[in-house]
């Protein structure tokens, strides 16, 4: 090869870098706009107004950043972000319609949301796998902000809710619930890429083992029992191609028989954090809220297109419930989005699932599993769904997951040549 091809193709692989990186800023800027900021004690005192600035301004720079890395402004068809344009649409329109301030900026909030998600389709499906990796990239900042967090300052870090000691965020403002979504997704990802040996083990310790231990510290039940179930799911979708799988679904089970039934009482214990038999069986009084929103009297357009996005409260007549946190992305799409919003939903979620089904067996596979099951699982005492937020991230990553490119467009240089998911997409060049 002469000096001059040479001297080229490491101009194009280093423009090929930057453009990557660039992915990577526009995705973290998307996960630090749903990132939403809490009123709680922080390290270092940040004012509501100016954390909310940051977040949402976090939008606009992923938008500008996005244009320049496909200027040209090229997508990818898919039935998943088509189905959450239309949802976003039917926002919008209601939102307008309810002549709400609030509700009108979150729907065209969720649209350039969603505009941003459309400039990124050709990094999907490629072997680097860099949606995904950017997603674990921030979540290990998560991770870290945390653990400072903890070490600086653990009468912040470790606040009471609901009468337990749980573990938030103390540099960010991070709801214990939310630390715990994040974790369970990191720890999840992370141990799958490493019995799919695209992360060495000893990488895999060092992020599994503080993702483990900062879930278990949140006190949160929809978090843990939905990683279980997630990573179960997605691991019997890898025990007839992978040894190592099933080596650990083996021993993971002799363990449970040994270690966790002797411990059952006092799991179970830790699990009720103190609460009441009633406050279990209405899920911490999620139960009571949800009849309010289903019998409020609406019009039969506010019942088919929901009322406008709100802040996932109940909104109705009754001054005295007004406000409650509804806690369910089922029932608050219900509220805001309609009977439409619900449906779209869950041919979403079917969508992914027979995508999933379609799809060859193997590591792609089981991690876009393990993100759809866990967010149907926690988006029934979770919201989210029907909004700008980590759930739409989650279901993109694991859409861009079950992607299968065409044979015909030209495979792009891999960042990680050893990985073997599935044929690349070449992406726009600038």
């Amino acid at each position: 090869m002469t000096a001059p091809r040479i001297a080229l193709r490491r101009a194009k692989t280093s423009a090929e870098d930057k453009r990557l990186h660039r992915v990577w800023v526009v995705w973290a800027l998307l996960f630090f706009n749903v990132l939403s900021f809490a009123t709680m004690p922080t390290v270092v005192p940040i004012p509501h107004k100016v954390g909310q600035a940051m977040t949402q301004g976090a939008l606009v720079a992923a938008f500008v950043l996005a244009l320049t890395v496909n200027p040209k402004v090229r997508i990818r068809p898919n039935l998943f972000l088509g189905l959450y344009s239309v949802l976003a649409i039917v926002s919008l329109a209601m939102s307008i319609r309810f002549i709400g301030i609030g509700t009108t900026y979150r729907a065209i909030r969720l649209i350039g949301f969603v505009v941003v998600l459309w400039l990124l389709t050709p990094w999907w499906g490629r072997r680097d796998l860099v949606l995904l990796r950017s997603q674990l990239r921030f979540l290990v900042v998560v991770l870290v902000s945390i653990g400072l967090g903890l070490l600086i300052s653990p009468h912040k870090a470790l606040a009471v809710n609901f009468g337990s000691r749980r573990l938030s965020g103390a540099i960010w403002p991070i709801p214990a619930t939310q630390v715990a979504h994040y974790m369970a997704e990191l720890a999840g990802l992370t141990l799958l890429m490493s019995l799919c040996g695209l992360v060495t083990r000893r990488r895999a310790i060092l992020v599994v083992v503080p993702s483990i231990v900062a879930l278990v510290a949140t006190h949160t039940r929809t978090a843990i029992i939905g990683m279980v179930i997630a990573l179960v799911v997605a691991c019997l979708s890898l025990v007839t191609t992978n040894r190592r799988v099933r080596r650990v679904l083996a021993t993971t089970c002799v363990v449970a028989v040994i270690v966790l039934v002797p411990l059952a009482p006092l799991i179970s214990n830790w699990l009720v954090r103190g609460q009441t038999t009633s406050q279990l069986t209405d899920l911490s009084g999620r139960t009571k809220v949800w009849p309010l929103v289903l019998s409020e009297p609406r019009p039969e357009t506010n019942k088919i297109f929901g009322s406008g996005l709100s802040n996932a409260s109940v909104i109705g007549l009754n001054p005295a419930v007004n406000g409650l946190p509804i806690d369910s992305s089922w029932i608050a799409t219900y509220q805001d989005q309609g009977v439409v919003g619900v449906v779209l939903e869950a041919v979403m979620f079917l969508v992914l699932l027979g995508m999933a089904l379609l799809r060859p067996r193997g590591p792609a596979r089981a991690m876009a599993l393990f993100l759809i099951v866990y967010c149907l699982f926690a988006s029934f005492t979770e919201t989210g769904m029907g909004e700008a937020s980590t759930y739409l991230l989650d279901l993109t990553v694991a859409a861009s997951l079950l992607v299968i490119p065409s044979t015909a467009r030209r495979s792009t240089r891999l960042a990680h040549p050893s990985i073997q998911l599935a044929p690349a997409v070449s992406a726009p060049r600038s």
